[in-house]
């Protein structure tokens, strides 16, 4: 398939911020791992710049983690470390400085934590992607993703799509696009249930089945990848069906091109990020 115009870097002259910035808010002492895979996803996926907001105290951990192309962003923390509710209003300060989020990757279920991902999913007023424990937040309280304030794209695997929507895992991977399809329209929200047959949704009822991809991704940090990918997409000026189902499909072909070097058994999720190919 042709890749999206954006994507084909036909002009010559020009500057990275015409490739957007990616604010990556994600992480936790135990989980900064899942930061770096999305930051460095993005990068890859042609982002012109990326940052990753993380709890002050881990910040200078972070750096020494993170590839030399990524910037980070020190944040008011708890008193486990995690992001703090402040945290969100020193975001919204700096809000103009990037165009996209992505919001989940190793944040943690930290009380406080808990309730700044929901500040940030129905206040933040820049399209969002949303992942991870993010997602188990938000099925504390759905309803506010129908007072979000700009697009957002939810990324949950079957698991955490039964959390979301009450339905029974069973349930969902009996019908995967109806169940997708129902909660994309029910919620107005771009919906992309992962899992073999990733099913991509969005509000007004679009589907895309994807096709790509292999048991050996069934990996840690995949999902972060994954997400670090549709949100340089959307980045790039991408619509948000089209970022999801577009990352979908090149996440699916790099880890398929992964697995023919290393084998589906010995895939790890940085091997997707070393295959990637947007030559169109």
């Amino acid at each position: 398939m042709r890749l999206p115009k954006p994507l084909l870097r036909q002009n010559k002259n020009v500057h990275k911020n015409d490739f957007g910035h990616v604010l990556v808010v994600a992480g936790s002492p135990t989980m900064l791992g899942a930061a770096c895979l999305t930051a460095l996803s993005s990068m890859r996926s042609g982002a012109g710049l990326v940052t990753v907001a993380v709890p002050k105290s881990l910040n200078l951990t972070l750096q020494k983690k993170l590839s030399s192309v990524l910037m980070t962003l020190p944040v008011k923390e708890t008193r486990a470390k995690a992001f703090s509710p402040v945290a969100f209003d020193e975001l919204m300060k700096c809000s103009h400085r990037f165009n996209v989020v992505a919001l989940g990757p190793g944040i943690g279920t930290d009380k406080g934590t808990r309730r700044f991902v929901l500040e940030m999913i129905q206040h933040y007023p820049l399209p969002m992607v949303v992942d991870a424990d993010a997602l188990n937040a938000l099925s504390q309280d759905l309803p506010i993703l129908l007072k979000a304030k700009a697009p957002r794209i939810l990324t949950p695997h079957v698991g955490e799509m039964a959390r979301l929507s009450g339905i029974t895992k069973k349930v969902i991977e009996h019908d995967r696009k109806g169940s997708a399809v129902r909660f994309a329209r029910a919620h107005r929200c771009v919906l992309v249930l992962k899992g073999a047959g990733t099913v991509v949704t969005s509000p007004e009822g679009k589907v895309y089945v994807n096709k790509t991809g292999n048991a050996g991704m069934a990996t840690a940090g995949s999902g972060d990848v994954l997400t670090g990918v549709i949100a340089a997409f959307l980045a790039q000026g991408i619509l948000p069906f089209e970022a999801a189902h577009w990352g979908a499909f090149l996440h699916g072909a790099a880890g398929d091109r992964a697995a023919q070097e290393k084998g589906a058994t010995s895939l790890i999720a940085t091997d997707i990020i070393d295959h990637f190919d947007l030559r169109g």
